[in-house]
């Protein structure tokens, strides 16, 4: 998964807004990666163009060999529900439905026979442990269990990228930990690749790389001490001037 040059601009009234400003990444299969910054740094919007839900003004966004940016919209929607997991703060999920039918309905959705779709589902929320919670509704769960139901939901599909943003906000220290690790497990495990926006400084103990964004651009790179020796890199450095460069590391 990488970006060469990506650039997106938005139009406000007569005013030109640059969202991201000529970024260059190149993330590993496997690897946990989260991204940083203030408000309107341009995380959500990188995650927007990684994930198919904005296209970019200019650049390339290339995920697996295939340049996602070229894409018609129909391909992106498809190749989104196929392949792609969302997690969001809000999680998303309907109230009206249980934990089991929350997770279901995405199988539904790719047309999953009645047989797998109840093997897939009971998988994913035995993962996330919650079994004994299949048949409760979302406001019967503390905060913690909803957004282990949107993780069994996001992994239903298989996916191989896993989206999130600012999934552990409204959790406490130690649920935040809770989830964290398990996003750790899943993604190493299954050997997903998984981007996710936060301003959680827990997140650094179980990332393989932060990227810190400020005004469009990546200006830092930290691989977090239980990945190897803590080390930061500028991107004003010549070696992360080369297009797409790739900081290695050890999963």
């Amino acid at each position: 998964m990488e970006t060469v040059e990506l650039r997106r601009i938005y139009k406000l009234g007569d005013q030109e807004v640059h969202a991201l400003r000529g970024v260059n990444v190149k993330i590993g299969i496997g690897q946990f990666v989260s991204l940083k910054g203030r408000s309107g740094s341009g995380k959500t919007t990188l995650l927007n163009c990684l994930s198919g839900l904005d296209q970019p003004t200019d650049g390339i966004v290339r995920i697996f060999g295939e340049e996602i940016d070229k894409w018609s919209e129909r391909k992106l929607t498809a190749w989104r529900r196929q392949q792609v997991g969302f997690i969001f703060q809000s999680l998303g999920l309907l109230p009206a439905l249980s934990a089991y039918e929350n997770v279901e309905l995405i199988l539904r959705m790719n047309k999953v026979g009645t047989k797998e779709r109840r093997k897939i589902t009971e998988d994913c929320l035995g993962l996330v442990g919650l079994t004994k919670w299949m048949d409760h509704r979302p406001y019967e769960m503390s905060g913690g269990q909803q957004q282990r139901v949107a993780i069994a939901r996001a992994l239903a599909n298989s996916p191989r990228v896993i989206i999130a943003d600012e999934p552990t906000g409204e959790l406490d220290s130690k649920t935040g930990h809770e989830i964290l690790g398990l996003f750790r497990q899943i993604v190493h495990e299954r050997q997903m690749t998984m981007l996710m926006a936060t301003h959680d400084s827990l997140s650094d103990q179980y990332v393989d790389q932060v990227l810190y964004l400020a005004d469009g651009q990546i200006n830092r790179i930290e691989i977090p001490e239980h990945t190897q020796t803590a080390t930061t890199h500028d991107v004003a450095d010549e070696a992360l001037a080369m297009v797409g460069a790739e900081i290695p590391v050890e999963a």
